[in-house]
């Protein structure tokens, strides 16, 4: 897919009050499209300005580093864990370790089965951040006006939860996102803020008694699965949820446990209302315009069963290529897939398997790539582990979607089977099999001794196991070769469906929250790699292939 700047002045009545606001940001983003070659190099200045006088930059000698050749010469590409230590420094309270620029915040990543890491937010990374999601923002609302009227719901975690051993606060990035949103915007989010920090499934409930009698017009989180969540929630809590309307109360189903201090803080801000008749559905109880979440790699599975959850055919508008780290490809017009590159923000390179690195904007369609950043908080070359692909050009700048976490495969016998092609196997055979979805898969490769694929499936009745795995094979053996070819020669067997009890992706949810995850950023488990995280998700051994 190739296409021009598509922020022009034409659109409808708030997109262009809201373009006129940011006329300028419109301006330099089009010419860094344009030329990103100009726009890398302008930014490369700033990120090495801020990062020279730090302990990392006199360790790497960044103050000779005029251009990113130089940089590439001077520092090698890390992934997390090699950079830890000085994240340590970091959050021990130490200035001037990755950056000059005062730390603000630590933000937590959601991870999947380890300890969530802490990132630092910096001022400058914040504005680099902001202008992303403002040309985001006018993308969404040229295509969808009905975003700008009524309420805006945000499923996200709090913006501050904690501290740092050196006393930084700590927090999620989807929180600190609305947190750092003019007056204007919060007020459109019928939520309070205090209900952010309570317990989850306590926070949902308060989050839907609050949302519940308001027009909400857009629904906006990062994985598509918590407004599956909702959806089934919506129903479950119903009975509740009709009596705290009636009552005008916050004292019903999860919000029994709720403090007695922060139930009185809260009713304050209720009224009585009666409650919704006919379906409790996300779509018939608001007038939904649109739904904004991460639509592709392993979340494009979750993504495809919102029209059914919400009731209706909501439009879902992409949120890009987004992260604790920062904000990486942005969708400016409906139906992208992906995004483009945000030259204009952080640096950015793509490193393919030889691990030669080179600038992203050289990247040509049709090829798959790491993506490597430098960014304003003092991350500097920086290994994502996101596998991302070309997809076209907007201007003259790489449009890229994101396929799943670099070198998360299964591999017994050389099938290199991604998340990305699990994910879509398990839509096709959901969808060839017209009964009830899953509610949650993981699948993982066992050696035992001819290789198969074990696909943990919650949510489907017994008797439609086999019939679901052996679309899912099908479908897998379509999207892989090499999966297609060892499956040909008997060198893998068929995979097996196992039965997961009703609750084990909510168990998983909770033992991932507990250990400090940040519940609005929780990635699917679409794979587990090893024996390891399959029991950390499923909580059970791998069954034989002759049942348990």
């Amino acid at each position: 897919m190739d296409c021009a700047f598509p922020l022009e002045d034409s659109g409808n009545g708030p997109y262009r009050l809201l373009r006129a606001g940011r006329r300028r940001l419109v301006d330099q983003a089009r010419a860094d499209l344009r030329d990103p070659a100009a726009a890398q190099a302008r930014r490369l200045r700033a990120i090495l300005q801020a990062s020279a006088g730090s302990a990392f930059g006199r360790a790497h000698g960044l103050d000779r580093v005029r251009d990113l050749a130089g940089l590439q010469a001077a520092v090698p590409v890390r992934r997390h864990a090699a950079l830890q230590p000085w994240l340590d420094r970091v959050e021990d309270g130490e200035r001037g370790v990755l950056t000059r620029d005062p730390v603000r915040l630590l933000v937590e990543t959601s991870g999947t089965t380890g300890r969530p890491k802490r990132l630092p937010v910096t001022g400058p990374w914040e504005e680099s951040f902001a202008a992303a999601q403002d040309l985001w923002l006018l993308g969404l609302v040229r295509a969808f006006e009905g975003v700008t009227r009524g309420r805006s719901l945000a499923l996200v975690s709090a913006a501050r939860h904690g501290r740092s051993r050196g006393g930084l606060p700590v927090g999620s990035n989807t929180g600190r996102i609305l947190a750092s949103q003019p007056w204007y915007v919060r007020l459109r989010d019928p939520v309070p803020a205090a209900v952010l920090a309570l317990p989850p499934e306590l926070k949902l409930y308060a989050t839907l008694r609050f949302a519940l009698p308001e027009p909400v017009h857009v629904l906006t989180t990062a994985n598509p699965s918590t407004l599956l969540l909702l959806a089934r929630r919506l129903a479950q809590w119903r009975a509740p949820l009709s009596q705290d309307l009636r009552d005008g109360t916050l004292r019903q189903g999860p919000a029994q446990a709720l403090d007695p201090r922060a139930r009185r803080a809260l009713e304050l801000r209720l009224r009585k209302v009666r409650p919704p008749a006919g379906a409790w559905t996300p779509a018939a109880l608001w007038p939904l315009a649109a739904a904004c979440c991460w639509v592709d790699g392993p979340a494009a599975y979750f993504a495809a069963r919102l029209a059914e959850a919400l009731g209706a055919p909501v439009p879902v508008h992409p949120v890009g290529l987004t992260a604790s780290e920062g904000y990486f490809a942005v969708p400016l017009g409906p139906g992208w897939p992906g995004g483009v590159l945000h030259v204009g923000g952080h640096v950015l390179e793509v490193m393919d398997e030889s691990g030669q690195a080179r600038p992203a904007h050289q990247a040509e369609p049709g090829e798959r790539l790491r993506l490597v950043v430098s960014t304003e908080a003092g991350l500097l070359r920086y290994d994502l582990e996101d596998l991302v692909e070309v997809v076209g050009r907007c201007e003259a700048t790489p449009m890229v979607r994101f396929v799943g976490k670099a070198g998360r495969y299964l591999n017994r016998a050389g099938e290199r089977v991604s998340e990305d092609q699990v994910a879509r196997a398990a839509a096709a055979a959901t969808a060839r099999h017209r009964g009830p979805a899953p509610t949650g898969f993981t699948a993982t490769a066992v050696q035992d001794p001819v290789p198969w694929l074990c696909v943990g499936v919650e949510g489907l009745p017994a008797a439609a196991l086999p019939a679901w795995v052996a679309a899912f094979d099908e479908a897998l053996q379509q999207a892989n070769v090499e999966y297609r070819g060892r499956r040909a020669t008997g060198r893998m067997d068929p995979p097996v469906a196992q039965a997961l009890p009703e609750g084990t992706y909510a168990a998983w949810r909770a033992r991932r929250l507990e250990a400090g995850a940040p519940d609005g950023q929780l990635k699917d488990p679409v794979i587990a790699v090893d024996d390891a995280e399959w029991t950390a998700v499923t909580g059970t051994p791998v069954a034989p292939r002759g049942g348990p």
